[in-house]
């Protein structure tokens, strides 16, 4: 009996090495679990074309928007492990919603196979122009002098935005009634519209609007001041540095797909990141290419949920 188990376990070993070899054969999806306009929607958008080029097949970006990224992580989670249906890995799906929602449906650290961390990103608190101040003391003074007043829009509750600024809150003594979306794009487009007065977003969605003057940074979440904006301020100067933590963009599949096709995915991504166009425009989005290892991707995935379950336990944050 001990035999046949050690041969049937050889049998699919090498099953597994030969369905490797032949991947891809047809086309591999990437799924987004936001609503289209987002910096995970960007990020993927941006690296899928090269990535088929790189595996000699075509990727196909899709959006399951719902639950602040829960239900289209979920979806990647129960597909089969075969290398044809991955998924944008994101703070919001990895870390942050798991922390705060004792509901998600999965498990951030056991129900995936990390494959690479495309880019980091920095975050940032903007406001629409007629919000009354234009900076962070007058911004921190505003909310203060009228608790409940203003409300702020995010991806979606439990999402990185809704976290951070609810640790923002519980930190500065403020309070800003949460507007959730389906994503940053949607969350955007109500902000620069007027219909919420401020939001909590990616640089790279945010940027365009901050750009042409319709939306206002007020501070940011990055390791140093921007170049885009040099006067605004990061959490850390401004006191809270426990908000202060960059997003990431990364690629993984479901638990248990093959070392061989997470190796070609990954190899992949890092072919695609060195086409100057990619590149450059990853970058020109403020984010920074990491393009690490499967190994060191699932350590960053760890680390950032026990720091979020900390944030979480630390703040008392709830669920709206």
């Amino acid at each position: 009996m001990h035999r046949r188990t050690l041969f049937a376990l050889s049998l699919l070993v090498l099953a597994g090495s030969a369905a490797a070899q032949g991947y891809p054969n047809k086309i591999i999806k990437l799924q987004v679990p936001f609503a289209p306009g987002g910096t995970t929607d960007i990020i993927a958008r941006t690296i899928s074309d090269a990535l088929g080029k790189a595996l000699g097949q075509t990727v196909v970006v899709e959006n399951k928007a719902g639950g602040g990224g829960i239900i289209g992580a979920n979806e990647t989670a129960k597909a089969a492990p075969d290398g044809y249906s991955l998924g944008m890995a994101t703070v919001s799906t990895t870390a942050a919603n798991p922390a705060i929602n004792p509901r998600t449906p999965y498990n951030p650290l056991t129900d995936f196979t990390p494959i690479i961390n495309i880019a980091a990103t920095p975050n940032v608190i903007a406001v629409h122009p007629s919000f009354p101040a234009k900076d962070y003391k007058g911004f921190l003074a505003e909310l203060k002098k009228n608790p409940g007043k203003y409300s702020y829009s995010s991806s979606g509750t439990g999402g990185i935005g809704h976290l951070q600024t609810e640790l923002f809150k519980n930190l500065s003594g403020t309070f800003i009634t949460h507007i959730p979306y389906r994503g940053a794009g949607p969350a955007l487009n109500d902000t620069v519209a007027g219909q919420v007065p401020m939001t909590f977003d990616n640089i790279p969605s945010a940027l365009p609007f901050i750009q042409s003057n319709r939306l206002i940074p007020i501070v940011v979440a990055a390791p140093q001041r921007l170049a885009q904006f040099p006067n605004v301020p990061t959490f850390k100067e401004v006191g809270l540095e426990p908000v202060n933590r960059m997003a990431y963009y990364g690629i993984y599949g479901p638990k248990g797909l093959p070392k061989d096709v997470v190796d070609k995915i990954n190899a992949g991504v890092r072919k695609a990141l060195e086409d100057p166009a990619v590149k450059k425009r990853i970058e020109e989005t403020g984010s920074i290419i990491i393009a690490n290892t499967p190994e060191q991707f699932a350590a960053q995935i760890k680390a950032e949920f026990e720091v979020y379950k900390k944030v979480v336990e630390s703040a008392n944050l709830r669920l709206d």
